[in-house]
């Protein structure tokens, strides 16, 4: 069966889906996405997705396409309608299309809405179980991280170069110290047991996962640091590990040329790793 999609007010076969070659998204990369995780056909903190992209659609003075409450009826459609039970929704906001195209915003245009389903295995995830390897490389990207905009050429360019390289992913650096991967956030545990990542700034994306993993971390009595940190320093830790939506707590067993943890998912990352688990599925469950 053919997968079902949503573009502007209709649920159509991927085949069939179309957007105008005026939509700013495509000529300008012009719009804003997120990504939620499904469990047993529910999304994962979504609520938490809604509002970072409020924030999005506000930074680039963009309207919203409907309300937060329509967005998510719309989403569980989609995820119906696809029958999925583990994966990924997609939603992404964009600018609209106007008659022509101008680099100024245009006056009176809708703005578009896309979302589609990818099924993925996140519960038993293979990667996880025996950790992935990173290749650091230079952050070329915006300078306005925190916002989750479709202009993702910079990490595509990151993410490749790592493949080439014989690795997983990039954890990007800039003016010395690691911002995040090229679509996580970047973390590491110290010989003395402390959890280092970045602050949340322009520097970096303000990931929904990331804030969840904090908070259980500093649940479980964990010391917690929010502070930049070399590449030289994490090879030197004890663990790292990366956050996201999609992939949730990512054990990192290599970074460079260095071995981390006995090439083994330590821990602490084990640990949270854990702990999310369990909250994801307790609030699917409710």
């Amino acid at each position: 069966m053919s997968r079902i999609v949503y573009v502007n007010g209709e649920f159509l076969p991927e085949e069939e889906a179309k957007i105008s070659v005026f939509d700013r998204g495509f000529l300008f990369a012009d719009g804003v996405y997120e990504v939620s995780s499904v469990l047993r056909g529910k999304m994962v903190d979504n609520e938490g997705h809604l509002q970072r992209l409020a924030r999005s659609l506000g930074e680039l003075k963009m309207d919203a396409p409907c309300s937060n409450q329509e967005i998510e009826d719309i989403q569980y459609e989609v995820i119906r309608r696809n029958e999925l039970e583990e994966g990924m929704l997609y939603l992404q906001v964009t600018r609209g299309a106007p008659a022509d195209r101008d680099f100024a915003f245009p006056k009176d245009t809708r703005p578009s809405l896309v979302m589609f389903t990818q099924k993925k295995s996140i519960l038993d995830s293979p990667a996880a179980k025996k950790g992935i390897a990173v290749v650091t490389l230079p952050d070329i990207r915006w300078r306005r991280r925190d916002i989750k905009t479709v202009g993702l050429l910079a990490q595509s360019l990151a993410k490749q170069a790592a493949l080439e390289a014989g690795a997983d992913d990039a954890w990007m650096v800039e003016e010395g110290f690691i911002t995040e991967g090229s679509s996580n956030n970047a973390f590491i545990v110290t010989q003395d047991g402390k959890l280092v990542t970045r602050g949340v700034s322009s520097d970096i994306l303000h990931g929904i996962t990331r804030k969840a993993v904090l908070a259980l971390a500093e649940r479980d009595g964990i010391e917690i640091v929010e502070r930049p940190f070399t590449p030289e320093e994490a090879y030197e830790a004890a663990e790292a590990f990366s956050t996201s939506a999609s992939s949730f707590v990512m054990p990192v067993i290599k970074i460079d040329d260095r071995v981390m943890s006995n090439a083994a998912p330590g821990p602490v990352a084990n640990r949270l790793r854990e702990l999310y688990l369990e909250m994801a599925l307790k609030e699917v469950s409710q």
